[in-house]
């Protein structure tokens, strides 16, 4: 062991060091003094006096050794309060997580991470290239085309000698000239890339979508106000007319159509990402995975890498690339340039060293078609998606409540927690993106459902389960921990009930919680997310959620510009006049309202049976409707704003998560959780719940239902929400006025400091700095969310990560076998040990 003395520095001394000892280091061994950009989203602190900590270095490993610290009396320096809760970064996490975060997260120090990158020959295409590693996957693209048809060949395998074909149709019989109706159905040019129908060539306008209905013949309904029928097995051939009295489309000039001097039939339209304005004719930019970095094309969801760069979002630098141009999570660095590093076509090994804090998550680059290549054949827009762009490239925020995944998607990619070295990672994420398999399931031949019952959760599975053979097949850390350190991600209504069976010991990231312990079936009212007829063969008998290995992360919500400005979240209780609001479907008996009895198990049913404040089918309002007290399904034209002027919001289910957790705590109103599904408990409970209810401990019987929501296994809800049971529902609002003021004003403030960690502001930042670069301003909405400082999802999610890796039990053994610098003191060692 050698000592040495460490140094931490203003980044200025360090250039300055670093300058000197270029000049005697060895041929091959650099230092670059990457100073880092400045960063025009936060400030950070700098350092201007060095300060040496002893510490060691393992001449074996390279791993610096801190010197041991004082014991950490964790329960003692932070005591939990009445709740059982202790504070931590604002949050009020359960007492022992809080405890540790506080002794442990907080005092975390930077380890040095050698990042090992390798680069082999690609196949090139005009300026663009490429790189999928394991799964040999290329792409490329036609350098001559006329009409602005742009087609991207696929190709993959050894030599890039194998194209992808994916067809838009069924196979055709006599009655079905077409096929059988899928929602790729095409009469026209099929894309064989993205199994997408357009005008194609030998038309004005090649590239213009000719979707669905746009293509067929449609007859008249069978009654007044109900939408045409299309005829799938006759072709509409006026689509491609040039007489300006038909109805056309792929001939239509935009500025004549928007004149009303040419006829175009209104089914067709813009579906199609990448293409805005009525007739498609303005490009805009498509949405990619961290819009590829800005290093490389977008092309409907895939990124095209330029030169140098490679990896999903092509954020991952070769040896091409300027090392200034690296992106933040891999600077500085000292690097370690190999003799072979100019030969072209051969394997070149570039070791970066990296200062980072653990804990460390390892992204498989898996095959696109889990990821990329279902956003670029999206066949609408919104899908899976959180962000859109408009006519002059601008962001637009999507209400899709699944975006989430792919938010948190690319936090991981860009985030200085990301490893390229599976040796030093603590974490394995798999990139399976459910929410655009299932919104996207029988969208075409190649994602049918005849092989599954026509179940989408069913289709699911099987996309995971072939990740994880992938997995298995290409890398060799799944067997060391059989899948315990791997992460992955479930966006849909329930969550990882349709996870196979061969996944189930990883962690699991999803938005409804359902430990099956009281519902141990599907909950969904819709049949073909139902789960319930998977072989366990092929799922298994696991349960939906399992608290002690699992996380319920918070569901995507479209930035509220307005909210953030008027701070809608800080109103103080003198302001919030409604004593308990809940605004959203409440079922059959109301006007538009879902149709099954089944759906949300049947909780908002029986609040509007009692508190109903609009009048269902019959006219009737609820028993005991009051002034101070809405339930409605009328859709509020100012939603935040009333649940900003309310006490207590309802959080109940709809087909699982509803997201109304996440609208309650983003506009500061009190969580009210109604989630049991009966009430089939022994007595002895039963008369606890009323003892509890009388002590106003309403948190004591938490998950009673089995069901957790965003971050219940790990905050303390008793702090700032309140649970009640179904059978309770009467007595709603004399249990809400048993709260007195103090009480009120405490969960208040508790839910106003926590707020920020219902929100994705990791990515929205990504987003508000890629846009800067590009147009060299700041949007509006992006001002709003600079000015917030407290931690998000993310900063969440890492936390409970860093507390995971020292206390899962499981870990003891595999930690104790590694020789890994973890920047921890002894003491948040131990539980481990």
């Amino acid at each position: 062991m050698i000592t040495i003395s460490k140094w931490r520095c203003s980044w200025s001394l360090m250039a300055t060091i670093a300058s000197i000892v270029a000049f005697v280091s060895i041929v091959h061994l650099f230092l670059f003094p990457v100073l880092p950009s400045l960063d025009s989203f936060s400030v950070r602190p700098v350092q201007n006096s060095c300060v040496p900590i002893n510490e060691s270095v393992d001449g074996r490993t390279g791993h610096v050794q801190g010197n041991s610290q004082p014991v950490l009396d964790l329960e003692h320096r932070f005591p939990a309060d009445l709740h059982r809760a202790v504070v931590y970064r604002n949050a009020p996490w359960k007492a022992e997580i809080g405890q540790w975060l506080s002794g442990c997260d907080a005092v975390a120090k930077e380890v040095s991470v050698v990042e090992i990158q390798i680069f082999v020959e690609t196949c090139s295409f005009s300026s663009f290239r490429q790189l999928m590693l394991i799964s040999n996957f290329k792409f490329h693209s036609d350098s001559s085309y006329t009409s602005s048809l742009f087609t991207i060949h696929v190709t993959y395998g050894e030599g890039c000698s194998e194209r992808l074909n994916l067809e838009c149709n069924y196979p055709k019989s006599p009655e079905l000239p077409y096929g059988r109706w899928v929602v790729s159905i095409c009469s026209a040019h099929c894309d064989p890339m993205r199994a997408m129908c357009f005008c194609g060539e030998g038309t004005k306008y090649p590239n213009r979508p000719t979707a669905e209905a746009c293509g067929f013949q449609l007859s008249l309904p069978s009654e007044p106000g109900a939408p045409k029928l299309a005829e799938w097995a006759k072709p509409d051939l006026d689509i491609f007319t040039t007489n300006r009295s038909k109805l056309g489309w792929c001939n239509v000039d935009p500025a004549e159509g928007y004149a009303n001097k040419v006829k175009f039939k209104e089914e067709c339209d813009c579906k199609y990402d990448c293409l805005s304005g009525r007739f498609c004719e303005v490009p805009v930019q498509c949405s990619c995975i961290n819009q590829c970095s800005g290093h490389g094309h977008c092309r409907g969801g895939f990124c095209q890498c330029a030169n140098g760069w490679y990896g999903t979002d092509c954020s991952i630098p070769s040896v091409t690339s300027s090392v200034r141009e690296w992106p933040r999570w891999l600077r500085p660095a000292q690097l370690d340039v190999p003799d072979n590093a100019y030969l072209t076509g051969k394997l070149v090994h570039l070791n970066a060293v990296v200062k980072k804090k653990r804990p460390l998550i390892y992204v498989y680059d898996l095959p696109p078609k889990f990821n990329s290549l279902l956003l670029e054949g999206r066949h609408f827009k919104f899908e899976c998606v959180n962000r859109l762009y408009n006519d002059n490239n601008a962001t637009m925020w999507t209400d899709q409540l699944y975006g989430a995944q792919m938010a948190l998607y690319e936090s991981i990619l860009a985030s200085p927690h990301r490893t390229l070295n599976g040796e030093e990672a603590d974490f394995f994420f798999a990139p399976v993106l459910d929410s655009c398999i299932i919104t996207r399931a029988d969208d075409a031949p190649h994602l049918s459902m005849e092989q599954h019952m026509g179940l989408r959760s069913s289709l699911t599975l099987e996309f995971y389960r072939k990740a994880y053979d992938h997995i298995v097949e290409h890398y060799p850390y799944w067997n060391r921990s059989s899948g315990r350190d791997h992460i992955w991600s479930f966006s849909w209504d329930e969550g990882a009930c349709y996870a196979p069976k061969e996944i189930w010991n990883s962690m699991m990231l999803v938005h409804w919680g359902n430990t099956n312990s009281k519902h141990k079936h599907s909950t969904t009212a819709y049949w073909a997310d139902n789960w319930d007829k998977i072989s366990s063969d092929r799922r298994g008998k696991h349960p939906c959620f399992d608290p002690d290995k699992d996380l319920v992360l918070p569901a995507w919500k479209l930035p509220d510009v307005n909210a953030l400005s008027t701070k809608l979240w800080a109103r103080p209780l003198e302001k919030r006049k409604t004593l308990f609001y809940f605004n959203g479907n409440l079922g059959p008996a109301y006007l538009n309202g879902r149709p099954e009895a089944s759906y949300s198990m049947g909780i908002r049913q029986k609040l509007a049976e009692e508190f109903g404040s609009t009048p269902d089918k019959a006219g009737n309002l609820g028993k005991q409707h009051a002034e101070n007290v809405i339930v409605s399904p009328l859709r509020s034209e100012s939603y935040h704003e009333d649940l900003a002027s309310s006490v207590f919001c309802g959080v109940m289910p709809g087909d699982g998560w509803s997201g109304r957790m996440e609208d309650s705590i983003l506009q500061g109103c009190i969580p009210v959780v109604i989630q049991v599904g009966s009430s089939a408990y022994p007595e002895n409970i039963k008369n606890m719940f009323d003892l509890a209810y009388k002590q106003q401990a309403t948190w004591l019987f938490m998950a009673q239902d089995g069901i957790y929501l965003p971050y219940e296994n790990v905050l303390n809800y008793e702090s700032f929400a309140v649970r009640i049971l179904e059978d309770e529902i009467p007595n709603l609002i004399k249990i809400l006025q048993g709260f007195n003021g103090t009480e009120i004003e405490n969960k208040l403030t508790s839910v106003q400091k926590i707020w920020q960690r219902f929100l994705y502001r990791d990515s929205m930042l990504l987003e508000a700095e890629r846009q800067k670069t590009a147009f060299g301003y700041v949007e509006d909405w992006a001002v709003e969310f600079l000015r917030l400082t407290e931690d998000d999802v993310f900063a969440t999610f890492v936390q409970v990560l860093h507390y995971k890796l020292h206390n899962d039990p499981w870990r003891g053994q595999q930690l104790g076998s590694q020789k890994k610098d973890f920047g921890l003191p002894q003491e948040c060692l131990t539980r481990t040990s």
